[in-house]
């Protein structure tokens, strides 16, 4: 019993390093022909919004970047409850670590 106790302990310091691995790494998204961009960490935390200028009213873009920033990182956050609790009725009362962003 203490073996697989172990062994999830293990498991989960390696998952946390994988974590912070992610977190580290960025990548960008693009659509409309990269007039709309969205930078996210691999914590799936979006850290940055840009939306060409042409696409708007004047005086709207730095507003609507924070907007589609807010957004993102809702619906991603919203998913990581959503997989917390099918992880919670699959394996019982599980918590997913905090991710960091």
């Amino acid at each position: 019993m203490f073996q697989k106790l172990k062994q999830f302990k293990d498991m989960r310091d390696q998952a946390k390093q994988i974590q912070d691995t992610l977190s580290q790494e960025s990548v960008e998204g693009s659509a409309g022909f990269g007039k709309v961009k969205i930078t996210m960490n691999g914590a799936q935390k979006v850290t940055g919004t840009s939306i060409d200028v042409s696409l708007l009213n004047p005086g709207d873009q730095k507003r609507l970047e924070g907007l589609v920033t807010d957004a993102v990182n809702d619906a991603v956050q919203k998913v990581h409850r959503v997989m917390a609790e099918k992880m919670k009725d699959k394996f019982g009362d599980f918590q997913m670590p905090e991710l960091k962003g």
